[in-house]
């Protein structure tokens, strides 16, 4: 299937072309079944409360209620988180989500007392319980990071207020994505033929990577100005959202929001700020790889638009699905036929919705309820960058497949730390197997121009992301206001330190934090860059150390949250406690970067 100038409703949608939500509930009566059940399960947690130091049967009792209520909740939210992202607008789906939301909210609320009951058994007696308990080892690991976090868990009633006031914290992620998705109309931008197509999110890259200049500037100042009309809105929002991230972190008896955040997979704040420092040391090399695009494009002045067109002449890729799915298969055959079959499984199973559609939600994402199988969303439009794209979902959806067949759900759940290690490990083996096979140089420079492309957005721009949230957190704990202009001048600032003075840093991309949906999700932008640096050390040892390295490596998707990433990440063979990943990143951008500029003489 090819991209398509008419964007269909999502009822034209093909079926075989969508994600088989039926899967997790045939209808949505089946899912208003489940949630009655669920509903009504809630009360259950009163039997528990209170009794937990009693028995081993009363402890574990309560923990096995708590994990049947989440599995069916991941369920009942994925589907109806799932149906409304590939129909924004449709009213059933978004009233779906906000029930499942307040459901999850509830049970929160009622398990609140878990934690903090937990920490109240002296430490003999919870060492007798455990040992009765020893024969369901499911949840050693849940009660050891508990006691892990000791000094942040409060009393029963302060842990039922934080539960309750959870949805009403999540209000600015909500309103932001209503915006984004649902309600934001852009202008038409004319194409290279001077026809007129409406600019959305999933056509903005493809524009950006147009040959046609006057196409690109368009889009960019198109995308900017549209935001920009709406700007104060949207810092109230960002702002709200920061409060509230700063607000946990001081009730949970954190120095800091990023410290709060980062505590969930127990990463030090070190790695956090050797990275930015690694990244700002290495500059000079993304200030190279802008001198070198300015002089291939032959342009007097390079703009910020100018940052995703192909640099390489005479060279298009423009790539059926079908074709794709071959394409993304041979590369991935490194890593052994178990990972395989369970890709081919995917990629037959419907379990990715891939076809642009009115209402769409934006981007791409890979979501992975337990107990079914993982789910794929983007747009595809055939350029090389979708191909991409779409191995690295993929490679988030065999993580989650892989940790939820091997977990149990209390050990599945993967850290977000590691959750970009396995996508980015696909997209350096495509990588690596399209250079292998390219035909000629310039198709061999145009590959190599599509990784430090990759390399820039993932490990240089995320980093700027990660810097720029470090900042405005740093800003609003220290009492100051997160307003429009405020926000403008510190991303506009950053702009101009990590892409030098070789490129023009138009206004307009001061205006570009108003539309990255990830800093709603606060610090974890950073986790692409120490991701992508641990993906170009595993794809190394795949590629050279043969089966012991991929067996490490499928150890590594199958552990789920069953150690902490960290360790995780360690027994497959890279450290991130040191800087040497993040180097070693940078020393692979730098060969890249070289062997194009020697290419392109």
């Amino acid at each position: 299937m090819d991209h398509e100038n008419i964007i269909r409703k999502r009822a034209d949608v093909p079926a075989a072309y969508t994600w088989a939500t039926e899967d997790i509930f045939p209808s949505d009566e089946a899912w208003e079944e489940a949630f009655l059940r669920v509903k009504g399960e809630l009360s259950s947690y009163e039997d528990f409360k209170g009794r937990l130091g009693d028995s081993a049967e009363m402890l574990y009792g309560c923990l096995g209620l708590d994990e049947r209520i989440g599995m069916a909740l991941d369920q009942l939210y994925g589907y109806a988180h799932l149906r409304s992202d590939v129909d924004t607008g449709e009213p059933v789906y978004q009233k779906l989500v906000g029930r499942a939301a307040g459901l999850w909210a509830e049970a929160s609320a009622a398990a609140s007392f878990m934690a903090s009951e937990i920490l109240a058994i002296p430490a003999e007696r919870l060492s007798v319980l455990r040992k009765e308990g020893a024969g369901d080892g499911r949840f050693e690991r849940a009660l050891d990071l508990i006691l892990r976090e000791r000094e942040h868990t409060c009393g029963p009633e302060v842990e039922k207020l934080l539960a309750d006031v959870s949805e009403v914290a999540d209000a600015p992620s909500r309103i932001f994505k209503m915006f984004n998705n649902a309600d934001t109309k852009f202008p038409a931008v004319k194409n290279e033929e001077g026809k007129e197509v409406e600019l959305t999110h999933g056509r903005y890259v493809a524009f950006l990577e147009s040959r046609d200049r006057r196409v690109r500037r368009d889009a960019f100042l198109t995308m900017h100005e549209t935001f920009g009309h709406h700007k104060n809105t949207l810092a109230a929002a960002f702002a709200a959202n920061v409060k509230q991230a700063c607000f946990y972190a001081r009730a949970r008896n954190y120095p800091s929001a990023r410290a709060y955040y980062l505590a969930d997979a127990n990463v030090p704040e070190t790695v956090y700020d050797t990275l930015i420092d690694t990244v700002r040391e290495s500059m000079p090399l993304m200030f190279r790889y802008v001198a070198l695009r300015k002089r291939m494009l032959g342009v007097q002045e390079l703009h910020m638009y100018d940052l995703y067109t192909p640099i390489v002449p005479d060279v298009s890729f423009h790539i059926p699905y079908e074709e794709a799915k071959e394409l993304i298969l041979k590369a991935l055959k490194p890593m052994g036929e178990e990972y395989l079959a369970a890709f081919r499984k995917g990629l037959s199973g419907r379990w990715i919705d891939f076809m642009e559609n009115e209402g769409k939600r934006s981007g791409a994402y890979c979501s992975g309820p337990y107990g079914v199988h993982p789910y794929v969303l983007m747009s595809w439009q055939g350029t090389l960058d979708n191909v991409f794209t779409l191995a690295h979902e993929m490679g988030h959806a065999m993580h989650s497949w892989f940790s939820n067949e091997n977990q149990t759900f209390s050990n599945a759940q993967y850290k977000i730390f590691v959750a970009e290690v396995a996508s980015t490990c696909n997209e350096c083996l495509l990588n690596r197997y399209l250079l292998g096979r390219a035909k000629n140089k310039n198709e061999r420079a145009f590959v190599l121009n599509h990784f430090l492309d990759g390399f820039k957005g993932t490990v240089f721009r995320q980093t700027m992301f990660a810097e720029f949230e470090k900042l405005v957190h740093e800003r609003s704990q220290g009492g100051g206001v997160l307003t429009a202009d405020v926000l403008c001048e510190l991303y506009l600032g950053l702009n101009r330190d990590y892409f030098g003075d070789g490129i023009a840093i138009d206004e307009e991309i001061a205006m570009e934090w108003a539309r990255i949906p990830h800093f709603y999700t606060p610090f974890y932008v950073y986790q692409y860059a120490t991701g992508f640096s641990s993906a170009v050390a595993l794809s190394e040892r795949i590629l050279t150390g043969g089966p012991e390295a991929v067996e490490s490596y499928m150890g590594f998707l199958k552990g789920g949250c069953s150690k902490d990433p960290i360790d995780l990440l360690a027994d497959a063979g890279v450290d991130m406690r040191t800087k040497e990943p993040v180097e070693a990143a940078m020393r692979a951008f730098e060969r890249a970067l070289s062997e194009l500029e020697e290419l392109l003489k």
